[in-house]
C-alpha cells in the first residue's frame, strides 16, 4: 500500500497544515491501495499563494517558452503513460486496454491540441486605433472527477498552462493517485514553482474553499450538477469566472433508415463502456417503434457479450464501478426501472455470476420505457440503457430535448443530411451522427443543466483568456 500524504506546493512537496487521511480503494477488490491526506481551506490558502505570486512572472513568458515547455511536458509524460495506465486501472476500476487507450492516452492528446493553439493563436488583434489583446485570466482553481480522471485534469491544465495562467488543482479524493503522478510530470518537465500546485481534498472543505477564495480568479469544474451549483454559489461572492461540465442523459436516436444491427450494438458498447460512468454516454436509445422488438434483441446480445470482470483480465469489457456509493446509487435505480414498469431485458440488480466481491454492476438493459420514468430522467452513471420507442422523427426529437441536461446527442442515419437535419434541432453541445467519435479539436460542454463554457480545442482555450482593449493604441 502506498501513502502519498503531501501536497504539491510551490514546487515542492510539503506536509498537510493539519494531518488527516483517507484511504485510498480499489474498486475491484474493496481494499485499501493507498493513503492521502484531506486538505483544508489553509492548505488551499498556502497554495493560492504560491500561486499568485507565480502569477506575476509565468504570465508574462514568451509563446516559444510556454511552447517548450509543453513540448518537455508531452515528453515526460509518454514515459509515465503505463504507469498512468496502470494506475487508472487499479483506483478507477477501468479495464486496462482502455486506460491505456483512451484514459492514460487523453492526457497527451490534450497537451498537444494545447500545444498546436498555442502555437498559432493571436493574442494580439488590432481593430482600427484599438488593439485587441487577450491575455491570461489569473490564478485558476480545478476540481476534476474520478471518472476519467486524467483526461479531466489535462483538458483543464494544458490550455491554462498555454495561455499563462497558475493553477491551483483539486483532484477527485476518490481516485487520487493517477493525479499525484501528473504532478510529478509537471515538476521533472521544469514547470516554474507555483505554476502548478495540487492540494488533495473533498469537495465540501477544499473544493469550497477554492471556490470561494478571492485570490482564485476562475474555477474550472467538472462533476455532477448538484455539486456544480453548489460550486457557482461558492463562487458568486468574488464574481469569479465559472466553467462548468455537468451531468448528462443523452440521447441516441436511431432512425428508421438506419444500419440497426451497427446503430443499436455501438450504442450499446457507447452507454457501457467505462461501466457507463461517462457524463456523455448514450443512455438513452430511442428506436422507431414498430421496430423496437428488433433493436431489443440486437441490445440484449450486444449486452449479454459484455464480459465483466478483473480490469487486468483477458477479454474484459466492463471493469468495476467505482466506489460502494455509486454501486449503491446504481442498484437503486435499477431496482426503480423494475418498480416504475420497465421491461428488463436483461441484467438487473445485483452482482454478475461468478462475482462476489468488487463493485460490478450488470451490464442491464430496459425496453419499453417512457421518458418520464425515473431511470430515463437521472443520470444514472452506471452500464444501464434504457430503450425509449418513438412514433414519428418530431416525436424522437421532442423526447430527446425532453431533458433538464443537454450535453451530448447521438443519430444513426442511412441518409447523413436526415441525420444532419436531425442533430441540428437537438439542444445539446455535442452531436455526434453515426457513431462519429470526440475530437480533441472539437469544444466540448453542454446546454441547460449540462454546463457552460466549453472545454477542448481553440474554444477550451480562450476560457482561460481575457479580453482587454487598448484603445488608441495606434496612433491618428
Amino acid at each position: 500500500m502506498a501513502d502519498h500524504l503531501d501536497f504539491y506546493i510551490d514546487g515542492a512537496w510539503v506536509p498537510p497544515i493539519t494531518p488527516a487521511t483517507r484511504d485510498v480503494i480499489n474498486p475491484a477488490t474493496e481494499q485499501p491501495i493507498g493513503k492521502i491526506s484531506m486538505g483544508t481551506a489553509e492548505d488551499v490558502d498556502r497554495a493560492v499563494k504560491a500561486a499568485r505570486k507565480a502569477f506575476d512572472t509565468y504570465s508574462r513568458t514568451t509563446r516559444e517558452e510556454r511552447i517548450a515547455l509543453l513540448e518537455n511536458i508531452i515528453r515526460v509524460f509518454k514515459a509515465k503513460q503505463d504507469e498512468l495506465a496502470t494506475t487508472i486501472s487499479t483506483e478507477v476500476g477501468a479495464p486496462m486496454w482502455l486506460s491505456k487507450a483512451a484514459q492514460a492516452a487523453a492526457g497527451i492528446g490534450h497537451f498537444s491540441q494545447a500545444l498546436a493553439v498555442l502555437k498559432t493563436y493571436a493574442f494580439e488583434e488590432p481593430r482600427g486605433r484599438t488593439m485587441i489583446v487577450r491575455e491570461p485570466i489569473g490564478v485558476v482553481g480545478m476540481i476534476t472527477p474520478w471518472n476519467w480522471p486524467i483526461n479531466q485534469i489535462a483538458c483543464k491544465v494544458a490550455p491554462a498552462l498555454a495561455a499563462g495562467c497558475t493553477i491551483v488543482l483539486k483532484p477527485t479524493e476518490v481516485a487520487p493517485l493517477n493525479a499525484i503522478i501528473f504532478a510529478e510530470i509537471l515538476h521533472e518537465a521544469g514547470v516554474p514553482a507555483g505554476v502548478f500546485n495540487l492540494v488533495n481534498g473533498d469537495g465540501p472543505t477544499v473544493g469550497a474553499a477554492i471556490a470561494a477564495h478571492p485570490g482564485i480568479d476562475m474555477v474550472s469544474f467538472t462533476g455532477s450538477t448538484r455539486a456544480g451549483i453548489q460550486v457557482a454559489i461558492n463562487a458568486a461572492p468574488t464574481v469569479k469566472r465559472v466553467t462548468q461540465e455537468l451531468g448528462g442523459k443523452s440521447a441516441n436516436i436511431i432512425l428508421d433508415d438506419a444500419d440497426f444491427q451497427t446503430a443499436v450494438a455501438a450504442g450499446v458498447n457507447g452507454c457501457f463502456r467505462n461501466s457507463g460512468q461517462s457524463c456523455n454516454a448514450p443512455t438513452r436509445m430511442m428506436v422507431p417503434k414498430d421496430r423496437q422488438a428488433e433493436a431489443v434483441a440486437i441490445a440484449r446480445a450486444a449486452a449479454e457479450d459484455t464480459k465483466v470482470g478483473d480490469p487486468f483480465g483477458e477479454g474484459i469489457k466492463l471493469g468495476p464501478v467505482v466506489s460502494e456509493v455509486q454501486f449503491k446509487k446504481i442498484q437503486g435505480l435499477i431496482q426503480k426501472g423494475i418498480d416504475e414498469g420497465a421491461q428488463l431485458v436483461t441484467g438487473g440488480v445485483g452482482r454478475p455470476d461468478g462475482l462476489t466481491s468488487g463493485f460490478y454492476v450488470k451490464p442491464t438493459v430496459f425496453a419499453d420505457v417512457r421518458n418520464d420514468m425515473t431511470v430515463a430522467r437521472e443520470e444514472i452513471f452506471g452500464p444501464v440503457l434504457v430503450i425509449i420507442p418513438y412514433e414519428t422523427e418530431e416525436d424522437a426529437v421532442a423526447i430527446a430535448n425532453d431533458t433538464p441536461y443537454g450535453l451530448s446527442g447521438y443519430v444513426s442515419s442511412g441518409n447523413l443530411d436526415r441525420a444532419r437535419r436531425v442533430a441540428a434541432r437537438l439542444r445539446t453541445g455535442n452531436v455526434h451522427i453515426n457513431g462519429a467519435q470526440a475530437s480533441f479539436d472539437a469544444p466540448f460542454g453542454g446546454y441547460k443543466q449540462s454546463g457552460n463554457g466549453r472545454e477542448w480545442g481553440v474554444d477550451g482555450f480562450e476560457e482561460f483568456l481575457e479580453t482587454k482593449a487598448v484603445i488608441g493604441y495606434v496612433a491618428k
